[in-house]
């Protein structure tokens, strides 16, 4: 009896400890956008070298992902975890440095953390909780979103009421981040891995499965950047004060932490996940479709992109454990996923931004290019939503390690 309510207690310590991380993934990124106007003005940056400050995290990520998996193998999942809190709170003091030397490294700080976190928690997810990888999926989902969006929200707020001004408004995180190092020290005691699993997992580069997931990442992750980056000015230049546009970007991301929480339901209801993915993905089609053809009805547009965003994230999110076999397999399609997909992402504002040009219709050509985005990420949804990736990692690594006990054809 005892045994049990400790494992039990243990089991409800590690879901609190992921949601904590969770919470702390998006908030110290979101919080930038509000006040990059403030940062730049004081720094005296160009609007090119401002940009960097949300480029960067989306590069991190890209670049860290596909190191995590022999990271992992050699340190453990728990450890690598912890010292990747660790990072993202040095990233955030830091920041908090009156200085654009501080300012754009502690942004590199912070990408480098959250992108070792990005990774692991599906992996987490999937080996600890196999039954309930939707349900955790959309937990932690939903509250990296929640936070996230109440970081943008009171971003300014912060700025206009706190000594520090901006600085504070941005530093202020390292106290959540904190507060997540502390909750997860206890899985700190986790054994490190040994023998043949500290070689690691190969990235599953040659499955068209893992490419359809990675598809549908990435191209869900291009939508939402591009959206936070740039729905408020093109609400502007359709009709829309200031404060109507980042009342609406608000919007668009409650709307999106909603839907999340309704996710597993549906999940659970249908026998795989295509007809989910197809349709969410249906209706961020419509929401880009109607701000290119009616931009004046934005509430409406607005209310659809956050429906289907919130959705497809949680669908990306659970689509890397629902196609993985084991945590190994579910870290390398992790890896490989979150590193193509930024890589997309961090791309897409700069390519929405520069398809821009003067004039009333200015918008209408990268809000063409999004709906494509959006119709190819309703395609590749029918492949991603059903079927394992681990037989494709089995066959690529065995091309290159046969097995000793086959014999050569005669």
């Amino acid at each position: 009896m005892t045994n049990t309510s400790t494992r039990r207690s243990g089991r409800l310590l590690l879901v609190w400890g992921l949601l904590v991380v969770a919470a702390n993934l998006r908030a110290s990124l979101t919080g930038v956008g509000p006040l990059l106007d403030r940062v730049q003005s004081e720094l005296g940056l160009t609007p090119a070298v401002a940009g960097l400050l949300n480029t960067l995290p989306l590069l991190a990520f890209a670049a860290l992902s596909p190191l995590v998996p022999a990271l992992t193998a050699r340190w453990g999942a728990e450890r690598l975890l912890g010292g990747a809190l660790a990072v993202l709170t040095l990233g955030i003091a830091v920041r908090w440095i009156p200085t654009a030397a501080g300012l754009f490294g502690g942004t590199v700080l912070i990408g480098a953390g959250v992108a070792v976190g990005n990774v692991l928690l599906p992996g987490l997810i999937r080996r600890d909780f196999p039954t309930r990888v939707g349900l955790l999926t959309s937990a932690y989902a939903t509250v990296m979103g929640g936070v996230a969006a109440v970081a943008s929200g009171v971003a300014v707020p912060i700025a206009e009421a706190a000594p520090g001004g901006w600085h504070t408004a941005l530093g202020c995180w390292v106290l959540f981040a904190l507060v997540a190092l502390l909750v997860w020290l206890p899985q700190l005691r986790a054994p490190r891995p040994t023998g043949p699993a500290r070689n690691g997992q190969r990235l599953p580069w040659s499955s068209g499965l893992a490419w359809a997931v990675t598809g549908f990442m990435g191209l869900q992750s291009l939508g939402f950047y591009v959206a936070v980056t740039w729905l408020p000015q093109v609400f502007q230049d359709n009709g829309s004060d200031p404060a109507t546009a980042g009342w609406l970007l608000f919007l668009f991301q409650v709307v999106a932490v909603l839907t999340s929480l309704a996710a597993p339901g549906a999940m659970r209801r249908a026998r795989d996940q295509r007809g989910l993915a197809a349709a969410c993905s249906a209706v961020l089609l419509a929401g880009w479709l109607g701000l290119f053809a009616q931009p004046h009805w934005a509430l409406l547009w607005t209310v659809l992109l956050g429906l289907g965003g919130g959705a497809c994230l949680v669908l990306a999110l659970a689509f890397i454990g629902l196609r993985a076999q084991d945590a190994a397999s579910a870290g390398a399609l992790s890896a490989m996923t979150q590193s193509v997909g930024y890589l997309l992402a961090a791309v897409g504002p700069v390519v929405f931004g520069l398809l821009h040009s003067p004039g009333p219709d200015g918008w209408r050509t990268p809000l063409l290019l999004m709906s494509l985005a959006t119709a190819a990420q309703l395609a590749v949804s029918l492949a991603a939503g059903r079927g394992t990736v681990a037989a494709a990692i089995l066959d690529a690594t065995s091309a290159r390690r046969p097995d000793r006990t086959e014999t050569s054809p005669s």
